[in-house]
């Protein structure tokens, strides 16, 4: 498999399992989805807006665009979340799509307080929708310890067997 092609769907998968995530979600109160949990972020909503954020951030680096501003007091609703994510990974899955094997391996250098690296652009993807993984589950854990037991299976390899069928 090229890497293009690799790349290409794991960015597709990623908006597979956003999707998943709010298709779930959206069924859940409000009042639910902000009910505070020991957690590194404290509730449903707060995780799935640092899941967007961080895409936010990363299609900045990836796509060589103006640098991401975290809007601090800003409050966002959780369908501005919901709809925010959809869009920002469908976003990142299109650039994706756009580039060669070449683009995909150009080097992109970080220089910001919290680390400085150079690696590819494969990455980076990489690094997004792993690091939204990692939250999800948290989610899925959030969601348990709340009540909420009815999360799907989203794993990489039921994506793409769910997508062969």
């Amino acid at each position: 498999m090229s890497l293009q092609k690799l790349m290409t769907n794991y960015a597709d998968y990623n908006v597979w399992v956003n999707q998943q995530f709010v298709n779930w979600l959206s069924a859940k109160s409000d009042e639910l989805l902000n009910q505070e949990v020991p957690s590194s972020y404290s509730s449903i909503s707060k995780t799935l807006r640092h899941i967007l954020e961080t895409e936010e951030y990363w299609y900045s680096v990836i796509a060589e665009t103006a640098p991401f501003e975290r809007k601090e007091n800003v409050t966002l609703s959780t369908k501005e979340i919901f709809e925010g994510l959809l869009e920002s990974s469908s976003k990142l899955a299109g650039y994706i799509k756009s580039l060669s094997e070449e683009e995909l391996s150009k080097e992109i250098k970080i220089e910001n307080p919290w680390f400085q690296c150079e690696f590819p652009l494969s990455e980076y993807l990489l690094q997004v929708v792993n690091h939204g993984t990692y939250h999800r589950g948290q989610i899925v854990t959030i969601g348990r310890n709340i009540g909420i037991t009815d999360a799907s299976n989203t794993d990489y390899n039921f994506y793409n067997v769910v997508k062969t069928q």
